[in-house]
């Protein structure tokens, strides 16, 4: 069967993991389970690998305060690769890695007491970055970003998820979601955008099997396999002013910020505009009577 996929190219795939969901409600009363999303996502990396020789793979996890790139380590960080208990080397080493360095992250982030938003996007500008990166060096190299969170909504970092997101359109990266939380609209409008994948398994206990099914097959087999359907994306924008999502608004014809209230004075470029009053009222005309 022809599938339409060049063989010969590499397939560079970058896990982004949200590492904050261990506190997400859904995640939260159960903490074995937020471990078994870590074993599901290294189950589901080694797959990647092992789909085809020339497959690369890269790790970025984020928490509230900060980013860190978990994998490949750089060379002065690397150790020697050794067979263990069978193990496949490159496996061995990825799971000792991602392992060492999300228990030191998940450490530094138990002392902290922040309480904000996680820093999803600075995490897809990291992985984006390594991808243009990599397709600098690899002329044939196709690209996409696996993004598992259940974090829900992150509207105060609106405009840099879209920057995001049409940055990865340009570059031909697909952005896959997998959602373990509430639904997050703007992550819905990221899959749509760059043509990518979101879903939100029913049944979290069963994340492996979801991410095999889903997120493993290339881009150009999907359409010959019977995957979800994709779901109604909610386009609504959200207003600099409240960072909430609004149906209705007030956009600076300069810079394009989005309000929920008019302002004669943008908040973002501070360009000055007119009040637009109230609409004049027309008179009614008056019937006229029969004689």
């Amino acid at each position: 069967m022809d599938t339409g996929e060049d063989l010969t190219e590499s397939s560079l795939l970058v896990v982004v993991l949200d590492v904050g969901l261990s506190r997400a409600t859904t995640l939260r009363n159960d903490p074995v389970l937020a471990g078994q999303v870590l074993e599901a996502v290294i189950a589901f990396s080694n797959a990647h690998m092992m789909m085809r020789l020339k497959n690369l793979l890269a790790l970025v996890a984020c928490d509230t305060e900060t980013t860190e790139w978990i994998y490949p380590e750089r060379k002065a960080d690397m150790s020697d690769l050794r067979q263990q208990d069978g193990q496949h080397e490159l496996f061995n080493e990825l799971e000792r890695t991602v392992r060492r360095k999300i228990a030191q992250l998940l450490k530094r982030s138990a002392g902290s007491n922040s309480k904000g938003e996680s820093m999803l996007s600075g995490a897809l500008g990291r992985a984006l970055c390594y991808v243009h990166r990599m397709q600098q060096e690899e002329r044939q190299l196709n690209a996409r970003v696996l993004v598992v969170t259940a974090n829900g909504q992150s509207v105060s970092q609106y405009m840099n998820f879209m920057n995001v997101f049409f940055t990865a359109q340009k570059q031909n990266v697909l952005i896959d979601v997998c959602c373990l939380g509430p639904e997050s609209s703007l992550l819905q409008q990221g899959c749509d955008i760059t043509g990518g994948q979101y879903f939100r398994p029913p049944q979290p206990q069963g994340l492996l099997q979801y991410l095999l099914w889903v997120f493993l097959p290339e881009p150009l087999l999907r359409n010959k396999l019977a995957l979800p359907p994709r779901v109604k994306v909610d386009y609504r924008a959200a207003c600099f002013c409240h960072r909430e999502l609004v149906d209705i608004g007030f956009v600076c014809s300069v810079c394009l910020s989005i309000v929920c209230k008019f302002s004669p004075i943008c908040t973002t470029c501070h360009t000055l505009f007119k009040n637009p009053g109230t609409l004049p009222i027309k008179p009614k005309r008056k019937k006229a009577k029969m004689v």
